[in-house]
């Protein structure tokens, strides 16, 4: 059972009861935050935040629409009416210099830490693309489930405020609840759910569904979009964990774009292995200018970051400092995001973008990096342990 104690507020801001590292927590464990200045953030002013504006202004439309008070997580909360506050602003501004100096007026960064160490593992991930029909054919013959009639969804804390806040998926099966179909059952046809498209290629269905959405290219030329909906509630597991546990790859193949080939280029050797990843993802069609986010709108390219949100709360603004496959990469992001493999304080998956392009990076970000979030400088803000 998890066990929250309030901890301690902030003098002006973030706790600090130590001089020059103001903001930390003194005990050096769990979950800080350590008050920075724009100074520190490496290449801030060269960002010229394209499209960020974008992406903050589909946040804001969010935050504005949100009823509570707080913005949060487990194990941090900040207070909304000042964010509620400066997102009118925001909307209003029409020119991305104009915003990079209200940000730096009215917000301050915090260094996001984590039993004292600041450094993590940032990943990426991108928009899949793949070739789908509305109706079964010799061609396309792959189906692309929608959420089945008999998924059911449990939250612990329903029952009881004290037990942890945990998403249980299963069905019921003589009155009890047990576990969802795992993929290979799936595949052998235990399923009750609509299919919502067609698919001419298994490989790509199976990334669609790791990268959580895709665009679809009809027969027809017309390109929509497939969503995320939900999923079976099992863990995730990588194929290319798997392949490299197998000794079907080397380490130097490991990345997307390359097992990507791999798959195609070994059939029924690929699918034995896909079916050993129990987690299998729903979707649905989406009307939208970008793949939908775990907040409910577009990601923006190069601007949206998944995150833990144990850890950090959907909706804030992060400042990353990291490598990509191209060196350095050091910008303004949104933390709008999620991932089942995205674990920990410190732990970002950066959204590349759209299509083959896309993946050619996507699938090769492996690095360490850091970052700060940037908070409102009135805003109420309180660690929990």
């Amino acid at each position: 059972m998890l066990k929250y104690g309030l901890l301690f507020f902030i003098c002006s801001f973030l706790i600090s009861c130590s001089g020059e590292d103001k903001g930390i927590k003194d005990s050096m464990s769990g979950f800080q935050l350590k008050e920075s200045k724009f100074s520190q953030l490496e290449d801030w002013k060269k960002d010229d935040l394209f499209l960020f504006d974008k992406a903050i202004n589909s946040v804001c439309s969010v935050i504005e629409k949100n009823n509570d008070d707080k913005l949060k997580s487990e194990k941090f909360e900040v207070s909304l009416k000042e964010y509620k506050k400066h997102c009118k602003t925001i909307k209003g501004l029409k020119d991305r210099d104009d915003l990079k100096e209200y940000i730096e007026d009215n917000f301050k960064p915090y260094l996001v830490m984590n039993d004292g160490e600041f450094e993590g593992k940032f990943t990426s991930y991108y928009e899949a693309e793949i070739r789908a029909s509305f109706k079964k054919s010799k061609k396309y013959k792959y189906p692309i489930y929608g959420k089945p009639y008999d998924l059911v969804e449990v939250n612990l804390r329903d029952f009881d405020e004290n037990l942890p806040n945990q998403r249980l998926l299963g069905r019921v099966k003589d009155g009890k609840l047990i576990k969802y179909y795992t993929r290979k059952e799936i595949d052998e046809g235990l399923l009750d759910a609509p299919v919502i498209l067609w698919g001419d290629n298994l490989v790509d269905i199976y990334l669609m569904q790791i990268q959580g959405a895709a665009v679809a290219n009809l027969p027809s030329g017309k390109k929509i979009r497939v969503g995320y909906q939900d999923n079976n509630g099992h863990k995730f597991r990588g194929i290319g964990s798997i392949l490299l546990e197998k000794g079907l790859i080397e380490p130097k193949d490991a990345s997307m774009d390359k097992i990507r080939e791999w798959l195609e280029d070994n059939d029924n050797v690929a699918k034995k292995n896909m079916l050993l990843n129990d987690r299998f993802i729903f979707h649905k069609i989406v009307d939208a200018e970008g793949p939908i986010g775990a907040m409910g709108i577009p990601l923006y390219e190069g601007r949206s970051m998944a995150v833990d949100k144990e850890f950090i709360p959907l909706g804030v603004m992060l400042w990353v400092e990291t490598n990509s496959p191209e060196g350095k990469l050091n910008k303004l992001v949104m933390a709008e995001d999620v991932g089942s493999a995205i674990k920990g304080a410190v732990r970002g998956d950066y959204f590349w973008g759209h299509g083959q392009e896309a993946l050619k990076y996507a699938g090769r970000m492996n690095a360490s990096g850091k970052y700060y979030m940037l908070l409102p400088k009135n805003a109420k803000v309180k660690i929990y342990d």
